[in-house]
């Protein structure tokens, strides 16, 4: 695929079927370009902050575990664009789907109507990180470069991926607001949702992040905290070298019992563990509980570089209030001892209000090449925004925190 869909003369751009096939340094020189001191400051601040999940090491785990595959329908295709002057200018993590599962942006309804009205939905392209609702850039550009053109260039060439491979639609999901503004003017359909995360505002540690809240949520915090840990249950903080595969085995039983009923079948693999345990170590946060010398429950977080992402959890043993200890009150713990801004803990749940979680706006947009699916989804998406829009500031007003110590709900501009 050379020169396509406008791009400039003497860029090629081409079709990964595996990461693989893509140079480890290259990939990551795009996924998390190193700060400039002397470039003017980037459009997206996304830029400046390392994303765990945006590098080599990750989505090459889930391909080389067999996560990611032909097999589970996701079958890469990642776009790979080399500059004028040789070399990876820019990539963009892409999949061809042949269903919806494992996306966290719902749209069953749109492909079930399609297909009603006699369309083919699937397969389609995803471009996103597989089972995992983080925000974080997907137009994925070196440092140095014209990031506006080389943004520009491979929306087109995802366009042209649809159509020479047939594909109904291109999703990116999870993008961040600058991009979503930029596949807005580039044509995309624009969709919103929201999440619940954490932010630092100064507190200093765990009873300063209390004190800011009303009195009535302070006591409630305390008390579960307080019931999380009885029964003699302690909890402990492992990640970089501490980290063995006896704690991955541990984990697994946790992640395996809690999918099983969430998903019917978990979408990630023992394999997929010890990769990323191996390879990325010092940014992974096991959180583990154990009861009389063994672990009954544990949370999985990844660290950013002012971020700490909650990924999945599980338990073998239920005890009040033990999720939130392990999965919210930890994850601040550790933020605050580590000097992290932000904690994500994940897609979903608004019983993380209560905690001092609060709704942020997720982005994502959506390429149809049908005239008449495209139509449907753009007036769907214009009331869907809405209503999101509404719903967060409803939910807002409901935040934990004194009066007049509230923060925005993170709406769109």
């Amino acid at each position: 695929m050379t020169g396509c869909g406008g791009a400039d003369a003497g860029v090629t751009i081409r079709v990964a079927g595996a990461l693989k096939d893509v140079a480890r340094a290259a990939w990551d020189a795009c996924a998390n370009p190193p700060a400039s001191s002397t470039a003017a400051a980037p459009a997206d601040p996304d830029r400046q902050r390392f994303n765990p999940f945006l590098t080599w090491d990750f989505l090459q785990a889930l391909e080389e575990a067999g996560c990611v595959s032909p097999r589970t329908g996701w079958t890469p295709r990642h776009l790979v664009l080399e500059g004028e002057a040789g070399g990876i200018a820019a990539v963009m993590p892409c999949y061809v789907k042949t269903h919806s599962q494992g996306e966290y942006v719902f749209d069953y309804g749109w492909a079930d109507a399609f297909e009603r009205a006699g369309g083919r939905y699937y397969p389609k392209l995803q471009v996103s990180v597989p089972f995992t609702p983080v925000p974080g850039r997907r137009f994925l550009v070196r440092s140095g470069e014209d990031e506006a053109a080389r943004q520009a260039q491979l929306a087109a060439a995802m366009a042209e991926l649809v159509r020479r491979n047939d594909l109904s639609s291109a999703h990116l999901t999870f993008l961040t607001e600058a991009e979503w503004k930029l596949a807005g003017s580039l044509g995309f359909l624009q969709r919103i949702d929201q999440q619940f995360h954490w932010s630092d505002e100064g507190y200093g540690d765990f009873e300063g992040f209390l004190a800011a809240l009303a009195s009535r949520k302070r006591k409630a915090l305390r008390k579960e905290r307080r019931e999380a840990l009885c029964d003699g249950i302690t909890v402990e903080w492992v990640t970089g070298s501490a980290i063995t595969e006896a704690h991955w085995d541990a984990f697994f039983a946790f992640y395996m019992d809690t999918g099983s009923r969430k998903w019917g079948r978990p979408y990630l693999n023992r394999r997929f563990f010890s990769l990323v345990g191996e390879r990325m170590a010092d940014r992974i946060l096991l959180v583990l509980a154990r009861r009389n010398g063994r672990y009954v429950a544990g949370a999985l977080n990844f660290i950013g570089s002012d971020t700490l992402y909650g990924r999945y959890w599980g338990c073998t043993e239920e005890h009040p209030f033990l999720h939130f200890e392990l999965c919210y009150y930890q994850a601040i713990d550790y933020a605050l001892a580590h000097g992290l801004q932000r904690v994500e803990a994940g897609a979903q749940g608004a019983h993380k209000l209560a905690r001092g979680y609060l709704p942020a706006t997720t982005y994502s947009a959506h390429y149809i090449a049908h005239a008449g699916l495209r139509r449907a989804v753009a007036n769907y998406l214009e009331s869907e925004r809405q209503e999101v829009a509404v719903h967060g500031e409803i939910l807002a007003e409901h935040a934990p925190f004194r009066r007049g110590e509230r923060l925005d709900a993170g709406e769109p501009t």
